[in-house]
């Protein structure tokens, strides 16, 4: 997720930072188990596949392909030539990376749907920035997902085709690109320069202070506001149609279901108060995310919430291969 600890800019995926070996520790998860149960008693497959098995909806986050045993494991997973498959973000830090993982992933699934995360938006490596930040490097993203056939949160909410929900509620993906705001630290602690402040006191920190640019806003939380009124609009579109939502972001949704380990002082770039009653609000039946590396399903309200983080090398065990880490989503 690109924590950081004394000095603020020091990368803890690096191994830089005792206290990130420490925390690996805690991150060395088995594959989580999906509560899908909660939701598959209210499917009904659509006349077009009653008669056979209907396609699996997938979903993983965090597979960070500049790690080779993630490259290894990512071309190892078996073909799944009728089911579909959503990356959660942080797939890359670099463009030519996102390439890799789409041609790679693409020729295994019938279907890739793809949202950033803060890695995909970074724009410095090795302290060479890129002309291309902010906002533009975003859209950059986009194109090479839409050129190569992935979906994005540019793209309409995808109708499931293979499953309703209640009887006859069509499923709807909401694909969403929403950052973060710095809210998700205490009340008193709330608005950047004060959550920063709180973070350093336990020499915790974040790469994205001077790897992800605003540009042209004038903050991430500027940029992060303009996204999520943006993106209400298109959700209340759902709402009319009595449709329900996969909702997909690389952040969290809400504050109770983040889990760091040895950092919990990193939460102030894990999201934004204003999405936790968009579940409720929005008609969800799951929420998908990644960013904290710790797998985990939740249930609140009768929704599931899915971290589907894979993680670096060190955060999933390789000899059970990728095909595990695959959450089931529908």
């Amino acid at each position: 997720h690109g924590a950081t600890t004394t000095p603020l800019h020091i990368a803890l995926e690096m191994g830089n930072a005792t206290s990130f070996d420490k925390l690996k520790k805690t991150l060395v998860l088995p594959p989580q188990q999906s509560f899908y149960e909660v939701t598959s008693d209210r499917l009904t497959k659509t006349e077009a596949n009653s008669d056979q098995e209907a396609p699996r909806l997938y979903a993983i986050g965090d597979i960070h392909v500049e790690y080779k045993d993630n490259q290894k494991g990512l071309s190892e997973l078996p073909n799944h030539p009728r089911d579909w498959l959503i990356l959660a973000g942080d797939v890359s830090d670099s463009i030519q990376g996102l390439e890799w993982a789409i041609d790679t992933l693409k020729p295994k699934f019938a279907q890739l749907l793809w949202v950033p995360g803060n890695h995909d938006l970074w724009t410095e490596t090795n302290g060479i920035h890129s002309e291309i930040k902010g906002e533009d490097r975003y859209r950059s993203l986009v194109k090479v997902c839409q050129e190569k056939g992935v979906i994005t949160p540019e793209d309409p909410y995808l109708e499931w085709p293979f499953h309703t929900f209640d009887g006859n509620r069509k499923i709807k993906i909401a694909l969403m690109f929403l950052l973060y705001d710095y809210s998700f630290a205490p009340d008193e602690h709330v608005g950047r320069e004060k959550a920063i402040k709180w973070a350093q006191e336990a020499g915790v920190g974040a790469n994205d202070e001077v790897r992800l640019f605003y540009n042209p806003h004038n903050s991430r939380e500027g940029w992060c506001h303009s996204l999520l009124s943006q993106t209400e609009k298109r959700l209340q579109e759902v709402v009319a149609d009595n449709s329900v939502l996969v909702m997909v972001n690389h952040w969290p949704l809400r504050r109770d279901i983040v889990r760091l380990g040895n950092i919990p002082r990193y939460s102030p770039w894990c999201g934004t108060r204003n999405t936790e009653e968009w579940h409720k609000k929005y008609n969800a039946i799951v929420c998908i995310h990644g960013h904290t590396h710790v797998r985990w399903c939740d249930v609140i309200d009768g929704v599931r919430f899915e971290e589907v983080s894979l993680g670096y090398s060190d955060h999933w065990t390789q000899s059970y291969g990728v095909e595990p880490y695959l959450r089931r989503i529908l």
